[in-house]
């Protein structure tokens, strides 16, 4: 087990304080991994979440930055250097996974904004669009567990009290964001004229943006999302359609309400393999050509679930899509009633009225 500095320290302390001093000793060099949060438990015998913790408050000091499809790296003055991923298991004959791509993009973003560029000037220039978009970066890449006042202001380069000059606290920072993103989702004009292709049209897109932010999940839950003005502004344009089929106010949100359990469920499970990729450091693929050898399913026990070829999130817009086409084909009776059709009620509760 690793030695511990500052006896009297809580278990975290003691390990934030040990890897600090492997960065200041150069035993961790700018654009090393740190340990994840896996080997943190492991080396120092702690829970996970204290392990998390860690983590937490290494990137809150500003000594590390998560990088997607990497893991979390030491971070340097000068920039974050170059990383090298560990050796894949893939042979030569397989294409590269879409995650190595993307986790090129996010190092030379993180290279780019260590070193100051497109960065306001301390406190003069900056501005409440500049906040907004690096608190989405931030979130992009390391989630929400990342995300903080503190944190923000360190990818600025500012003092967090200049923050609060622009905005009042992190609730008004999330809907800010949440506008934001949203942006991302243009509204079919002219609307299509069969309401299933203007609902798919725009799911699509509200797929896309869920793709690129995958902590969105997070925020919009069904009976107590974050009230975000852009946000509002897509459920009004729903409601609208529908009411428009002759669905009344209600029957149009609990299909909008539907629609949103769906989406969002499938999105979290995005959001949690991001999550799992930033404290590993190995995107799926890697995991299952690593760890799935030692999944061998009992075929005599599970003879279906070993025909699998491979798991759904190697696929997952393909899954989404073709969930969302059964989705609407079963909310079309609804809609296509004018809300009419069924009691909402289940089946054994229906009974039991009957009875």
């Amino acid at each position: 087990m690793a030695s511990h500095t500052g006896g009297e320290l809580p278990p975290y302390a003691r390990v934030v304080a040990d890897i600090r001093a492997r960065i200041a000793g150069g035993e961790l060099q700018p654009g090393d991994r740190v340990p994840s949060t896996r080997e943190i438990t492991r080396e120092w015998g702690v829970a996970m979440a204290t392990a998390t913790k860690v983590l937490s408050a290494l990137r809150q000091e500003g000594l590390v930055v998560a990088v997607r499809g990497v893991g979390t790296v030491v971070r340097g003055d000068a920039g974050v250097a170059p990383v090298t991923p560990e050796p894949s298991r893939r042979s030569s004959s397989q294409p590269p996974h879409r995650g190595h791509s993307e986790a090129e993009a996010m190092r030379a973003r993180l290279h780019s904004a260590v070193e100051g560029e497109g960065r306001p000037a301390p406190d003069t220039a900056l501005t409440r669009a500049a906040i907004v978009r690096a608190a989405i970066a931030v979130a992009d890449a390391e989630g929400l567990g990342g995300l903080s006042m503190r944190r923000i202001s360190t990818e600025l380069r500012v003092s967090t009290m200049a923050l609060y000059r622009h905005i009042d606290n992190k609730d008004e920072l999330l809907r800010e964001m949440l506008d934001e993103v949203y942006t991302e989702v243009e509204l079919p004009d002219p609307v299509p004229s069969d309401w299933r292709q203007a609902v798919e049209v725009l799911q699509q897109r509200e797929w896309v943006v869920y793709r690129a932010h995958p902590w969105i999940a997070t925020l919009l839950t069904v009976t107590r999302p974050i009230m975000s003005e852009k946000v509002m502004a897509y459920g009004e344009w729903i409601m609208g359609l529908l009411i428009d089929r002759g669905c009344s106010p209600d029957d149009a949100l609990r299909i909008i309400t539907i629609l949103s359990a769906y989406i969002s469920g499938m999105a979290l499970q995005v959001a949690q393999v991001k999550e799992m990729e930033r404290e590993t450091g190995a995107d799926s693929l890697d995991f299952w050509l690593g760890k799935g050898a030692e999944l061998v399913f009992d075929q005599s026990r599970y003879p279906n679930m070993s025909k699998v070829s491979a798991p759904p999130e190697f696929d997952i817009d393909r899954t989404y899509a073709l969930g969302m086409e059964h989705l609407l084909e079963g909310l079309a009776p609804l809609v296509e009633s004018g809300g009419s059709s069924g009691s909402g009620e289940p089946r054994e509760q229906q009974g039991s009225q009957e009875t």
